[in-house]
């Protein structure tokens, strides 16, 4: 409830009061124009505001205030683009004077002119919110992101960091993963303000405010106040609160003692999803706390009117049909100007949500990303290089989760580059040598007594046998084996045989009988013999689709650590300078099947960071 006076909480409470209206327009060129309620079209002007939806209570709602007001005005329309409009509330109290209380802040987004008027519909300073959110990954605590928020969309904040980080939850660091479904800033506060307990709105003055649901009330409303009401027979309170952990796909369920009520389902939050589980239980349990102390009856109800009143406010209504033991909290209001104030509480009734909240709990998480019957596609690709040679390597891994039981599709294209080993043949060549036959002359002796035997010599055929040996290119025999959650599939398992150089093969597997909310592995295994197989960076793409799928992110194995440290004395006057210390560890998880460690750099150690060269690997 906005501050005021005792005078104004008596004057507003009277049979018969005086008030009036008052405004000022203000343009982006630093025109104003004042106006006060002669100007305003009689019963035209509105405000209104919620922080729930239409059914029930809810955490780290962003929800903007729309106003709307017709002036007897000539103000040109296209000056008003992004003006901002402020309106006042004037009540006279006991002494004669009149006590001014703000009803907000709105920027213009349409002004549209009619014969004798021009009306305009504003909203608050929350649709500045609505602007794309560009860190993919941030860490800080709730304070840190809602001044995150606010610098980056030019919004005030209305409370200090001591006062957020006073809160429980305040201080603890929350992170945001790279994969999430974070569009906007207003998603951001969204989540902060679960995390929170609370909710956030813009408040007269223009700057967002977080506001946490009380059991304590500001205003008591009677009878002779309202012109109707509506009251419900069940009172809004909970209990227990779930949240769905991305990474096991669990829905986490924690509740109080007894467990009675309501269950809060705060989704798949993105600032929930990393630390330990203690941490999350923590948090968790902090906002159980928050949200247990609803513990309001639903209403509806047409009043006289106080400005004073802002959303969150507890009320206690009396006589009629209202319980005045029992209490509301306002999560929506219509303020008319110069008319009525309609004031509304939602909430759920525990007797007919408390069997779908009990069996929720028993149910394993469904990802936000996960709608039944929509077709889930994930990827798989080779972040580093690997040869495989005659023992079974796991070259694809990916894990899965469904949401309902049904099948999956496998898919895989994979390129390697084959060196085969050569081959060493050999063999005999055999043929016939022909001798022909010569003819020569007869010439007269030289030595009467030793002739020389030249003459004719008939042609031969001579049988020659020759052994012969020689190296080729051999084949190589690429074998592929499936394996799902475990269990190697025996009755598809491809292969191909291939000579030295690049080929492709693509691979297909049906996955069957898929479990619901449960962790699948689908493996492939490579060997190759005769030989070996190369695989580049990328060279192996694969896929898995199927309908209610979810999928987390491989690990692609490395650790990076970088460490700084400035400049530190030790004793009198010895300073040591400051120095880095990086380091990296890789872990080839998807090359062999043992466990391989390497590091390798020049690591610093004592205290003047003596360089010692360290190469080697643990096996």
């Amino acid at each position: 409830m906005y501050p005021v006076s005792n005078a104004f909480l008596t004057a507003v409470k009277a049979n018969t009061r005086k008030y009036y209206w008052t405004g000022r327009i203000t343009t982006t060129a630093e025109t104003v124009y004042e106006f006060d309620q002669d100007d305003m079209v009689k019963g035209s002007g509105y405000i209104t505001s919620q922080c729930c939806g239409s059914t029930e209570i809810e955490l780290g709602t962003v929800y903007a205030a729309e106003m709307g007001i017709s002036l007897f005005s000539e103000i040109n329309r296209y000056t008003l683009e992004d003006a901002k409009v402020e309106l006042f509330y004037h009540l006279q109290v006991a002494s004669g004077s009149y006590e001014r209380i703000p009803m907000g802040i709105f920027e213009v987004s349409e002004a549209n002119r009619k014969a004798k008027c021009l009306e305009i519909k504003a909203y608050d300073y929350m649709v500045r919110f609505e602007k794309a959110f560009t860190s993919l990954e941030s860490i800080g605590n709730a304070y840190d992101f809602m001044v995150l928020c606010s610098t980056a969309c030019e919004v005030t904040l209305a409370q200090d960091r001591a006062t957020i980080e006073a809160m429980p939850n305040g201080t603890e660091n929350l992170s945001i993963y790279s994969d999430n479904d974070i569009e906007t800033y207003r998603d951001v506060l969204f989540y902060v303000g679960q995390v929170l307990g609370g909710f956030f709105v813009i408040n007269r003055a223009g700057e967002l405010e977080l506001r946490k649901y009380g059991n304590t009330p500001v205003l008591t409303v009677e009878r002779k106040h309202r012109f109707s009401s509506s009251f419900s027979d069940f009172i809004t309170r909970y209990t227990a609160v779930s949240s769905t952990n991305l990474r096991t796909q669990i829905a986490e369920y924690y509740a109080l003692d007894p467990d009675d009520g309501l269950t809060m389902n705060l989704g798949v939050n993105p600032l929930l999803q990393f630390g330990l589980e203690e941490t999350r239980q923590q948090l968790c349990t902090n906002i159980l706390n928050d949200i247990s102390v609803v513990n309001y009856v639903p209403f509806d109800s047409d009043t006289i009117g106080n400005p004073a009143l802002d959303l969150g406010d507890v009320l206690q209504f009396t006589g009629g049909q209202a319980d005045s033991n029992k209490v509301s909290a306002i999560t929506s209001f219509n303020c008319k100007i110069g008319g009525k104030m309609t004031l509304k509480g939602v909430g759920k009734n525990p007797r007919l949500a408390q069997a779908k909240s009990k069996n929720d709990k028993n149910i394993s998480g469904l990802l936000n990303q996960i709608e039944a019957g929509r077709i889930g596609i994930h990827t798989f690709t080779n972040a580093s290089a690997f040869t495989v040679t005659d023992t079974d390597t796991k070259i694809i891994s990916i894990q899965f989760a469904t949401s309902e039981d049904n099948h999956a599709q496998f898919f895989g294209q994979i390129i390697v580059d084959v060196d085969a080993d050569a081959v060493t043949k050999t063999a005999t060549a055999e043929g016939d040598v022909v001798i022909p036959s010569v003819a020569v002359d007869e010439p007269e002796p030289v030595d009467p007594d030793n002739p020389e035997v030249i003459g004719n010599t008939e042609e031969q055929t001579v049988s020659v046998s020759l052994p012969v040996s020689w190296s080729e290119d051999g084949e190589a025999v690429v074998h592929f084996i499936f394996e799902f959650n475990e269990q190697t599939v025996d009755i598809h398992q491809p292969e191909e045989t291939w000579h030295s150089g690049k080929h492709t093969i693509l691979l297909y597997y049906p996955i069957e009988n898929v479990v619901a909310n449960y962790t699948n592995t689908f493996n492939v295994y490579m060997r190759v013999t005769g030989g070996s197989g190369t695989v580049a960076v990328g060279g192996c793409v694969a896929s898995i689709s199927g309908q209610s799928m979810g999928a987390d992110a491989a690990w692609d194995g490395k650790i990076d650590l970088e460490e700084q440290v400035t400049r530190f004395q030790i004793g009198g006057n010895l300073a040591v300078r400051s120095f880095t210390f990086t380091d990296g560890w890789e872990i080839d998880e998807l090359v062999k099947r043992e466990y391989t460690d390497s590091k390798s750099g020049r690591s610093g150690i004592g205290g003047f960071a003596m360089p010692v060269d360290v190469n080697g690997s643990n096996v």
